[in-house]
């Protein structure tokens, strides 16, 4: 065992994370929940959804099962909705081609839609104790610094080194402690910004530590322009009811209900009857709503309109009223659009 290995196991026993709703089974439907969640997302921020999904669907049969649109409305407002979609498509994988029973090498589990290559090593060496090693951002960060690693990550040839030095690392027994050490020191020590340096276990060989530069490494993503888009949207209300717009399962907000969006040659009005729909009056234009996904900023500008009408006739569409909302995959903007009103 390596001696970095071995003095993060000994950390991670006395002073790591032990009470996590996921800490408690081995259960690998669990374990995968949660390392999906856990995707882009805080710690403190999943617990709740953890906890409500769990509820909803306790096992993989319950998920498989389940209509697409169940999933997406309990996923909704956590954002990147491409891992709730591929979590049900995997559980029905699972259930079509393992007989229910999840897969247990990191390479099978590495086939499942939306699990890569560190989120399956994980899973492998928590339920399974397989000897593989993960490499998320958090323990990127960790190797980075501690190894004095130069270079963006994300570039393939950095990468690689990272991972070659990911294995190297891994210690005989007692994988999955070293797994879930390496996640809680950089989720709690070795953090982006104002790392904690003098409780760090391995401070002492730290290269970063050593040369002062915990703020360079890892090495930044090269600046890049955010792109900025804007999308006028109808808020058609119909007696408290608002018209969805069900999107397609690709794409931003992939399978989740969305206002319409106003072509740019037509105004709120001639929108609305295009849709089947009679305006009452003129519509009102609402403040605009800004929101950042991770390669551009979208601006919405609603543009709210009471109307009569049934509107247009098609599965993708429906009326919801206000106590429908808390049912169906609102993508984060959307509901507060709605809650606006």
């Amino acid at each position: 065992m390596s001696q970095f290995a071995d003095t993060l196991i000994a950390w991670q026993r006395a002073h790591g994370r032990h009470d996590l709703p996921w800490q408690a089974s081995r259960d690998a439907y669990r374990v995968w929940l949660s390392e999906i969640m856990l995707q882009q997302t805080q710690v403190d921020t999943v617990i709740p959804y953890y906890q409500r999904f769990l509820a909803r669907f306790p096992d993989l049969a319950s998920l498989a099962a389940a209509p697409v649109d169940d999933v997406l409305a309990l996923w909704s407002g956590l954002g990147y909705y491409a891992r709730a979609r591929n979590l049900h498509a995997a559980a029905q994988q699972i259930a079509r081609m393992h007989g229910g029973r999840f897969p247990q090498s990191a390479s099978a589990i590495a086939e499942l839609p939306g699990i890569g290559r560190s989120t399956a090593a994980a899973i492998a060496a928590f339920c399974f104790g397989e000897r593989a090693a993960i490499l998320d951002g958090n323990v990127k960060r960790v190797l980075a610094r501690h190894f004095g690693i130069e270079g963006f990550p994300g570039v393939r040839a950095v990468e690689q080194s990272m991972w070659a030095l990911a294995e190297s690392l891994l210690p005989a027994q007692g994988v999955d402690t070293y797994t879930q050490s390496l996640m809680d020191l950089g989720a709690t020590v070795c953090t982006r910004n104002r790392p904690r340096c003098a409780d760090c276990p391995v401070a002492g060989s730290c290269v970063a530590r050593q040369q002062g530069r915990q703020a360079e490494l890892p090495t930044p993503r090269p600046t890049r322009v955010v792109p900025e888009r804007q999308s006028r949207v109808l808020i058609a209300r119909n007696d408290g009811a608002v018209l969805l717009q069900k999107r397609p399962p690709h794409g931003i907000w992939g399978g989740l209900y969305a206002l319409p969006e106003i072509p740019d040659e037509l105004d709120a009005e001639a929108h609305a009857l295009t849709l089947g729909l009679r305006a009452n009056g003129v519509a009102t234009p609402l403040p605009p709503l800004r929101h950042a996904f991770t390669h551009f900023r979208l601006t919405l500008e609603p543009q709210l309109i009471d109307v009569s009408g049934e509107g247009i006739r098609d599965p993708a569409w429906r009326w919801a009223a206000p106590h429908e909302w808390d049912s169906l995959g609102l993508p984060t903007p959307v509901r507060r659009l709605l809650d606006s009103l």
